[in-house]
């Protein structure tokens, strides 16, 4: 007797990897990928360790990267990020190398002295910024990269690091339209706007998509969309 269609779904959550060690990205991805059919993990839950070198010069480049060597050491469908934050009055420093930003292992209090040192007379309407994200989706060769999606949050640098929520640059990013910064905002409150969820709300429909297909198929890549 044939299967029925129903038999053909997974009856288990199929596994994604969330692509980075990093604590406070991995809690706020469980948070923001909420509801998915999906178990998520992480690269330790799955024993695994992995140095990519983030050799792109773009979110979108090095979120690829790091998602399509993820998905090869793993075997599993991946789902990596990118971002950082984008100050116009800076030239858009700190950008892709946010992480690093003057130098390694530096506290982010040091990053915020000084960048605030560098913005000091810079008035409030030439402080604008944003947080930039990309999300890129991947499964082992030879299938590849399956989406690629943007999010961002505009903003401006405040004048004084301000809250203690999040992490990275959130105490400095002030966002008018809350009246506060990032870093003075509930976790729940965060995740409604931020660069990353609103990367992560434009990869759901394909998440989604792949949850659903048979394990032997999958959406035809398409990389670009936002």
């Amino acid at each position: 007797m044939p299967d029925s269609p129903e038999s053909a779904l997974p009856t288990e959550p199929r596994r994604l990897l969330l692509a980075t060690t990093n604590p406070h990205k991995i809690e706020e991805l469980h948070a923001i990928l909420a509801g998915l059919p999906y178990e998520l993990v992480s690269p330790n839950e799955i024993g695994l360790a992995l140095e990519v070198e983030e050799t792109g010069t773009t979110f979108a480049e090095n979120a690829i990267l790091k998602a399509t060597a993820w998905a090869d050491a793993a075997d599993m469908l991946t789902l990596a990020e990118d971002s950082g934050l984008e100050i116009d009055a800076l030239g858009g420093e700190p950008g892709i190398y946010s992480a690093r930003w003057a130098g390694e292992g530096v506290s982010y209090e040091e990053r915020f002295r000084i960048l605030l040192g560098r913005l000091a007379d810079v008035p409030a309407e030439r402080r604008t910024a944003r947080y930039h994200a990309v999300i890129a989706i991947a499964r082992a060769a030879p299938v590849g990269v399956l989406g690629v999606f943007e999010g961002t949050l505009e903003g401006q640098i405040a004048f004084a690091p301000a809250g203690s929520g999040g992490f990275g640059y959130d105490p400095i990013f002030y966002v008018p339209e809350q009246r506060r910064t990032v870093g003075q905002m509930s976790a729940e409150g965060k995740h409604l706007i931020s660069h990353r969820a609103r990367a992560a709300a434009a990869a759901r429909e394909l998440l989604q998509q792949l949850a659903e297909a048979p394990a032997n198929e999958a959406p035809r890549p398409d990389e670009g969309d936002d």
